[in-house]
């Protein structure tokens, strides 16, 4: 489980991408309670260098993964940060206080994904990827079920409401963490 002597809680934002995490992870950063670091998880690969290769057929890169954790480690072990990331198994059991999998419609999310330029056969991968809930599936199968959500991800008024519902679980980890 996480750390008892955190300040603040680790929240892991996930899902396929065009789901919003991004947008979630910034306006949560700054309505949260507490200061919590938000850290887009594939930024972070590219800018350090933690990568392997870059695929130029899928256009990603192939992430270290030994090496992201090594880097992320200590930030986590503080506490305060929202790990924003297509993919959540790479982080260990402990880490996380909250793990968020955002879903989209797959007709929104093919649209949101040709609005990036993202090539037929990325687009037609991620779409099947949230069809089947890979992302939910995985989150459901690596961390313990209280502390997996599925909140929508498709309208403005769900970006609001998700974000106004982690405020609150924020709220409560803090009477439950002895913080106020």
């Amino acid at each position: 489980m996480a750390s008892a002597s955190r300040q603040a809680p680790v929240i892991v934002i996930t899902g396929t991408p065009g789901t919003g995490k991004s947008t979630h992870a910034q306006i949560l950063a700054d309505e949260s309670p507490v200061p919590l670091k938000h850290i887009n998880v594939g930024e972070w690969v590219k800018e350090r260098g933690l990568y392997e290769e870059y695929d130029q057929e899928w256009q990603s890169y192939t992430v270290d993964e030994d090496r992201l954790l090594d880097e992320l480690e200590p930030i986590v072990a503080e506490g305060g940060v929202i790990l924003d990331w297509h993919t959540c198994e790479a982080f260990p059991k402990r880490w996380p206080d909250l793990v968020v999998v955002l879903r989209c419609d797959h007709t929104k999310l093919w649209e949101r994904l040709e609005k990036r330029g993202y090539p037929l056969k990325k687009i037609q991968e991620n779409n099947e990827a949230e069809i089947m809930q890979v992302v939910l599936e995985e989150a459901r199968s690596s961390y313990p079920a209280e502390i997996v959500v599925e909140l929508s991800s498709e309208s403005m008024e769900d970006l609001e409401a998700n974000v106004a519902r982690i405020v609150e679980w924020i709220e409560i980890w803090r009477k439950e963490h002895g913080e106020t």
